[in-house]
């Protein structure tokens, strides 16, 4: 489904989606079942074009609720869930469940695909508070890109759907120092699909136009974020703690790489 001038309009500038993309970043494939009405999410094998078993699974609903349901795929148990998106008729804000842990996905303005999440995935404050997430997206003849940016305004991710494709719904890249975290990876599947799942709906719905006009948008207060356990606090600075680690590595390793390579040219 194509945005139009008349509907959604992108918000300013940001990233260009091949200046985000690279051979190193993880790939999930989304490709759509319309007999069954389902997603099916598979990982792009590296440096190839094939793709692996399906790992995730969405289900989607037009009329009950959750709209969407996303399950690990597995073909023999379909009652484990790990995350829902829901939309809303009018609201043009959605809600998101995400490992038992419920959000938000607010607008940020009414009539430009702005939003905003909060995130523990993405945080680095030690008091286990969340990170500020903001989505924002731009669209051309036949593609329109969903990018997710951290509290630092650094893309973590991008959603590129394929505007005119029937099953090949589109793909979600993961980039930055959380690229192949597992925990962070879910999140922006469930937040981004249903983010895309809801401006899809609101193009295509007009009580979404009414929606817009009496929106309440503007950032989440980060205060009404439910709180973390003494065990999930000591597990979030762990985290934070190993990930700094492995980002110092990292930084070692490219240094000593650009050092080796201009010695050589140097010789």
């Amino acid at each position: 489904m194509e945005p139009t001038q008349n509907n959604v309009h992108s918000a300013g500038p940001v990233p260009t989606p091949e200046s985000l993309s690279s051979t190193d970043n993880p790939v999930l494939l989304v490709n759509f079942t319309w007999r069954k009405f389902k997603a099916l999410i598979s990982e792009k094998l590296p440096g190839t074009e094939q793709t692996a078993p399906p790992k995730y699974m969405i289900n989607y609903n037009t009329i009950k609720t959750p709209s969407l349901t996303f399950h690990p795929f597995n073909e023999y148990d379909k009652s484990v869930t790990f995350g829902s998106g829901t939309l809303h008729p009018v609201s043009i804000h959605a809600d998101y469940e995400l490992h038992g842990r419920k959000g938000t996905l607010k607008a940020l303005k009414r009539w430009v695909t702005s939003y905003t999440h909060l995130s523990y995935n993405f945080s680095d404050n030690q008091d286990g508070s969340p990170a500020v997430m903001t989505w924002t997206s731009q669209t051309n003849f036949k593609n329109w890109d969903f990018i997710c940016l951290d509290e630092h305004s650094n893309p973590v991710a991008k959603f590129s759907s394929n505007l005119w494709a029937i099953k090949k719904m589109g793909n979600i890249e993961f980039m930055g120092p959380r690229a192949h975290d597992r925990a962070a990876q879910e999140e922006i599947l469930v937040v981004g699909m249903t983010l895309f799942t809801c401006m899809c709906l609101r193009i295509n719905n007009l009580l979404s136009f009414f929606g817009s006009i009496f929106a309440q948008t503007g950032p989440i207060d980060k205060e009404t974020a439910p709180g973390l356990s003494k065990e999930q606090q000591i597990a979030h600075q762990d985290r934070i703690a190993h990930q700094n680690q492995n980002l110092h590595q990292d930084q070692g390793v490219h240094k000593e790489m650009a050092l080796s390579k201009y010695q050589k040219l140097s010789s």
